[in-house]
């Protein structure tokens, strides 16, 4: 069984919050490899990038998961900020923070991220080359994403909340997802991600309560203007692993691990599981070890173990 320590580093000026994993029988005199993991939009360190992390820590890493700043247990001003710049940086600071561990060897670190994790982990890789292996789990690229859903009008919209706020007017803070079953069927939406979706952060199955889901609007500015494969052809040096589910879905995380593989000039691997879905790579027991068999030796490969 891995170890698991609350702890923090600084992002800027504010503490993030993170869960340190440590590998069975750790002994502080030698060093290990390390694996940052960056958790999807909307969740937090103790959902599924806790789970990848306690289960890479039991193969041998050293691995932090953390809440994303102005998220979560972590600080940040205002809240429910959703950044992309700021979830990149996060990544960087996560490093910066193991670097000081005497028993992390800081030739060895690598990053996987979940969802829009993983872009975030893709983008903060092509620009952190003490990051020396990329791993993505049904990877997302965020600002494709919400770009989908109309992105002149929902600017028009952040517009109009920033006036309304700058004049007094209290910051408006939207849910991620709908709030139950009965929301999501209501709004229409029946896709297998929508369902899932509600199923893992609004159930026992995965709700967490530092992911409230609430998200402040006028953050999607941000998100709409970021692109997580940008240069990706160009900056992007170190060995990554890819891994989707089968199943299609409306998030479009299996059409963005085909698009990232392609793109990518350098060593680059796409595993795709037979049968999952997009959130069964989140939690479900089959579907995650057949991705941390996939992943683990290609940490070992890259990082030692």
């Amino acid at each position: 069984m891995s170890q698991k320590q609350s702890v923090t580093f600084k992002n800027r000026t504010w503490e993030v919050a993170a869960e340190l994993y440590l590998p069975p029988g750790f002994d502080a005199v030698k060093q290990y490899p390390a694996i940052v993991c960056v958790h999807p939009g909307s969740s937090c360190k103790g959902q599924t990038a806790g789970l990848y992390a306690g289960k890479l820590a039991a193969q041998g890493f050293v691995a932090i998961a953390f809440d994303a700043s102005f998220q979560g247990e972590s600080g940040g001003e205002p809240r429910y900020i959703e950044d992309p710049a700021t979830r990149v940086e996060d990544v960087r600071c996560a490093v910066d923070y193991l670097v000081t561990l005497p028993y992390v060897d800081e030739e060895k670190i690598g990053v996987l991220g979940v969802c829009a994790g993983g872009g975030y982990a893709v983008n903060a890789a092509m620009t952190e080359h003490r990051i020396k292996a990329v791993g993505s789990v049904v990877g997302a690229n965020i600002g494709k994403l919400y770009r989908s859903y109309g992105a002149a009008a929902m600017l028009e919209n952040v517009g109009k909340q920033r006036t309304a706020e700058a004049r007094g007017a209290e910051p408006l803070v939207t849910p991620w997802i709908p709030n139950s079953a009965r929301e999501r069927e209501q709004a229409g939406m029946n896709d297998v991600d929508h369902i899932q979706a509600v199923e893992y952060y609004r159930t026992p199955r995965g709700q967490n309560a530092c992911a409230p889901n609430k998200l402040r609007f006028t953050s999607l500015a941000s998100v709409l203007a970021f692109d997580a494969f940008h240069l990706v052809e160009e900056l992007l040096v170190q060995p990554i692993q890819i891994i989707t589910g089968s199943v299609p879905g409306a998030f479009g995380s299996m059409k963005d691990g085909r698009e990232l593989y392609e793109r990518v000039k350098g060593e680059k691997d796409l595993y795709v599981v037979d049968g999952a879905t997009h959130y069964d790579l989140y939690d479900q027991p089959e579907a995650t070890d057949k991705a941390v068999a996939k992943l683990a030796p290609f940490y070992k490969k890259h990082l030692g173990a």
